[in-house]
Order: C-alpha cells, then sequence, then structure tokens
C-alpha cells in the first residue's frame, strides 16, 4: 500500500508568489490498484507523483510505502521499489547507446555493479523475448542507437525497461500525450497488459479522459490540491467521459474560464 497523510507542498516560500497546493493532502492507493488520474492544470497531478518518487519534498506530512515511512528518502533509492515512463519518449531512455545496451541497463536495475560484463549473451535472447511482445521489429535491430527510432518505439521500450525489474510501483506521467493516436493507443494496450500480468500497483496522470474511463480500477480527479472524484469498482465502471467532462466544464465555470 501506498500512502500520502496529511502532505503540506508550498512554492516560492518567502516570496511574492508563494503558493500552497495541498494543505493536509491525503490519499492511499491499494496494492494492485491501476488508478488513472486526471484534472485541470495547477491541480497537483504531477506534483503528487514527485513527492511519491521523491522527486519533490514536502513541507508536511508522511509517505509511506508497504508501511515504511520514506518521506526522507533519497529519490535514487525509491526507484529500487519504482519504475516510471514520462511524457516525453526521450527520457526513458538512453538515445546514444544501442537497444541491447538499454536493455542490459535496465535489467542491471538495483544491482550491483563489479567488474563484470554489463552485457552477457546468456540474456540477450531474454531481451529479445521480452522485445518481440512490442510487436515492433525491436528484437531484430539491437544494435541500433536508440535515438534512430521514432517516439513510440522508444515509449514502448521506456515501458518495458521500467517494468523489467521486480517493482512495487508503477508511475505513469502522461505517457502517451507527446504521441500519434495510434500510437498511443498501442502504449495503452500494452501498459494495460504488462500491469495486469506483473499485477504492479498503478499511478497513471492523464489528459486522455478515454483512457482514464476505459482503463485502470479507480478513478480520481483532482482540483486546485484535492480530490473531487474518487471511484472504484462497480462506480468507476458506470463513469463515462461525458461524466468526467461535465465536472470539468462546472469547475471551469466556477474558475472563470
Amino acid at each position: 500500500m501506498l500512502e500520502l497523510k496529511n502532505i503540506d507542498k508550498y512554492y516560492n516560500i518567502g516570496t511574492i508568489n508563494e503558493m500552497c497546493l495541498f494543505k493536509g493532502f491525503n490519499i492511499n492507493i491499494n496494492d494492485g490498484e491501476f488508478v488513472s488520474v486526471v484534472g485541470s492544470n495547477g491541480s497537483g497531478k504531477t506534483s503528487m507523483l514527485n513527492i511519491i518518487c521523491g522527486s519533490a519534498y514536502v513541507d508536511g506530512g508522511e509517505i509511506i510505502m508497504n508501511g515504511e515511512n520514506i518521506t526522507q528518502k533519497k529519490e535514487y533509492l525509491r526507484y529500487k521499489d519504482i519504475g516510471r515512463v514520462y511524457q516525453d519518449p526521450s527520457m526513458g531512455t538512453c538515445p546514444d547507446m544501442t537497444i541491447l545496451e538499454n536493455m542490459a541497463i535496465a535489467d542491471n536495475k538495483a544491482k550491483k555493479y563489479n567488474l563484470r560484463l554489463g552485457i552477457t549473451k546468456s540474456r540477450v535472447n531474454f531481451y529479445k523475448e521480452q522485445l518481440k511482445r512490442l510487436n515492433l521489429g525491436l528484437e531484430d535491430k539491437l544494435h541500433v542507437k536508440v535515438g534512430a527510432l521514432s517516439g513510440g518505439q522508444r515509449q514502448a521500450m521506456a515501458l518495458l525497461m521500467a517494468t523489467m525489474t521486480p517493482i512495487k510501483f508503477l508511475i505513469l506521467d502522461e505517457h502517451t500525450a507527446a504521441l500519434d493516436p495510434k500510437t498511443a493507443d498501442l502504449i495503452m494496450e500494452l501498459t494495460d497488459s504488462i500491469v495486469k500480468e506483473k499485477n504492479i500497483t498503478t499511478v497513471m496522470v492523464t489528459h486522455n479522459l478515454r483512457y482514464a474511463v476505459e482503463y485502470g480500477s479507480r478513478l480520481i480527479m483532482m482540483h486546485k490540491g484535492d480530490i473531487v472524484i474518487d471511484k472504484a469498482g462497480y462506480e468507476k465502471q458506470n463513469t463515462g467521459v461525458n461524466d468526467i467532462l461535465a465536472l470539468f466544464n462546472e469547475i471551469s465555470i466556477e474558475c472563470g474560464n
């Protein structure tokens, strides 16, 4: 389980632009849940992900992961248990390294690096099998530099690499936003398949309301640092895009937009 307990988060403290984003914010994410998170710009979606991963500190409250208080835990240490895929396909891979080299780096995540080969012949067939499931032909391009691939191919690789080692949580930060609609659909289908197969607790921030409704076991909508919708199970199954859009429009009118 992942818990954010009484989280306070301020920006630009001590300046005229000081802003309180979270004040006593709480959320519990149960093991095995696939949570889709939507909300307007500035609602706190990405800040919540950054707080979970440790790339943003908190001004109050606690972050509890599987019973362990990780509030003060360094970001790089948290990534032993967390995989993250970003909006920008270039952030999840090393463009100047080959597909094979990228796969080997992901395969050795959280392992000690001794004086040994980073790529072993015994693992090459494993990498090919993993890449084959993407149906992009990458298993036959192991020695091609990742920078030469399309955005969709790189994002598919980033997703695969993020989940290659045993992780407890998968963080998806608008991971389809930079892709064309057809490729985005492919990446979402792949995401759903991997999450179900490995039973990974997942938090996905998305601006695509259709994906938020169609995928995942729980739907959350955020606004100004608060959760305004939280639906799971039967309630989520009976929530449509128009229901979410109606609340978006209502909030927009309240904000004077």
